[in-house]
């Protein structure tokens, strides 16, 4: 019988506790900034290798760039003839302290350690922002690598650790952001004081912006036009206004099977309401202002009771807040969802439900088996391990399980594994039928033993693997059990 889990904080109808108030933002190495320069003055002295590139990132950014070097590159005398923003003013002599006055930025680019010492506490003295070129000890702020789509710019910084590794996500973040996207980041730009005018509720700005970005991923190479800007506005005009419910399946681990639908849910969600089984890396997915909420669901253990989650989450979608109820697997599979439901529908709450990856097909994916292999299964069936009150249900169908031609996975199995199987065997199961305890499928710390029907919850015992499970039984197994761990009678363990 679950003991009602107790609350660590006050909270409304008994709730567990809150993550916390911006998911996910664990400890930076660095923070990271943007700093206008547009019409600002900057200083670069020395002419090392690092020299041009830093001439010219100052440039790009709008700057006024004087560069003091009493022996340039041809790089460096090259670089005010390519400059297409801010400008750039070679002089041919060493810096002064008082060449550094007024200036907003300033980069030391000498090859002596002393001579960049002595510069960056001149400019240290005029308040301005210092960097020097490959001596980060000396550095204010550091460089990272950039992809342009300007005024869209993301930087991105390994503290100096990877830069190789740095560069190489540069590049697949290159890949992902077309080249068009700058034109309608231009119309964000140009369009967002209307948007702030006719919408004054920051969930219906947020709601167009959500439409805006939508249009151009769909249509990135296409430049936006003020028909655009009317069905936007139109669109967000015409929704349903107020608070929501959106069940989402979160999948059973793994961040990468998060659908496309499910990270938009997440994105737009005010208030995020989870089970203790969703992976703490999902989170990270949501939006940074979104309140977290542990709801904790778990098996056997203390929990959060039912009716105490729906009224909550009734609750705050009537104060107009966007929630969801996010849940591991998919909600409509052993996940209670239908209760959840029905008390939306009762309190005139719009509910919609965003399917997810189920346990089942994570850990079958995971393992490389089929389910439905045809050579050995007819039908594929799910079954709950346990009864309302944490016991092997007594309506199971055995003639169903004791079927050779079925692949049945069972949710929530451990505590009843053992009575489970022998049950199974006495109705006419064969002991010897294929079958694997999958712990915390899809995660980095899955775990498999495997064995047969007679022999697994031995095996599960001696094993010591924690985490949420799902059994599954049949020949269509048979494979996974010969490829991955040879034909014996005692059971194996694995940690995949």
């Amino acid at each position: 019988m679950n003991t009602p889990r107790q609350p660590r904080e006050t909270r409304p109808a008994g709730i567990a506790s809150q993550r916390g108030e911006a998911a996910g933002l664990e400890p930076l190495a660095v923070l990271p900034v943007f700093v206008p320069l547009q019409g600002k003055r900057a200083v670069l002295a020395g002419s090392n290798g690092g020299a041009p590139w830093k001439v010219k990132l100052l440039a790009a950014a709008g700057a006024d760039v004087d560069v003091y070097a009493p022996e340039p590159s041809e790089e460096l005398r090259a670089v005010p003839g390519e400059i297409v923003a801010g400008s750039v003013t070679l002089h041919e002599r060493q810096w002064q302290p008082s060449d550094l006055d007024g200036a907003t930025f300033c980069i030391g680019a000498m090859e002596d350690e002393a001579d960049c010492i002595a510069f960056v506490a001149a400019a240290r003295k005029t308040g301005a922002i210092v960097n020097a070129v490959d001596r980060p000890h000396l550095c204010d702020v550091k460089f990272g690598a950039i992809v342009n789509r300007s005024p869209m710019v993301v930087g991105i910084s390994t503290e100096g650790a990877a830069p190789v590794f740095g560069q190489t996500v540069r590049a697949r973040i290159e890949g992902m952001l077309p080249r068009g996207f700058k034109a309608w980041i231009g119309a964000a730009r140009d369009w967002r004081e209307e948007v702030t005018g006719r919408f004054h509720a920051f969930s219906d700005r947020r709601a167009f912006w959500e439409r805006f970005t939508d249009r151009a991923f769909a249509e990135p190479d296409r430049a936006p036009t003020e028909t655009d800007l009317a069905e936007l506005l139109g669109q967000t005009e015409a929704a349903p206004k107020g608070g929501a419910v959106t069940l989402v399946g979160a999948g059973p681990g793994d961040a990468e099977l998060l659908t496309l639908k499910a990270l938009r849910a997440l994105r737009n969600a005010d208030v995020i309401l989870y089970d203790d089984l969703v992976a703490p890396e999902i989170l990270d997915y949501a939006r940074r202002e979104a309140r977290t909420m542990l709801v904790g669901k778990t098996g056997h253990g203390p929990s959060c009771r039912q009716d105490d989650i729906n009224a909550l989450m009734v609750q705050l979608a009537k104060s107009g807040k966007q929630v969801v109820r996010l849940k591991s697997g998919d909600p409509l599979v052993f996940g209670r969802a239908g209760e959840e439901i029905d008390a939306c529908h009762l309190a005139g709450i719009p509910v919609s439900v965003v399917p997810g990856i189920s346990a089942a097909q994570g850990a079958a994916a995971s393992l490389g088996v089929s389910l439905t292999n045809r050579d050995a299964a007819r039908r594929l069936q799910f079954v709950t391990g346990h009864d309302r009150r944490g016991s092997l249900p007594e309506d199971l169908n055995w003639g169903a399980l004791a079927d050779p031609s079925v692949t049945t996975v069972v949710y929530m199995p451990k505590k009843t594994l053992r009575v489970l199987l022998e049950r199974a065997i006495a109705e006419g199961l064969a002991p010897a039928t294929t079958a694997l305890l999958v712990f915390n499928a899809t995660r980095r710390n899955q775990a498999v033993v495997a064995g047969t029907a007679a022999d697994l919850a031995d095996g599960v015992e001696a094993s010591g693997f924690e985490g949420p499970a799902l059994l599954m039984v049949g020949e269509a197994l048979r494979r996974h059990g010969a490829a991955g761990f040879g034909e014996t009678a005692e059971p194996d363990r694995l940690v995949i």
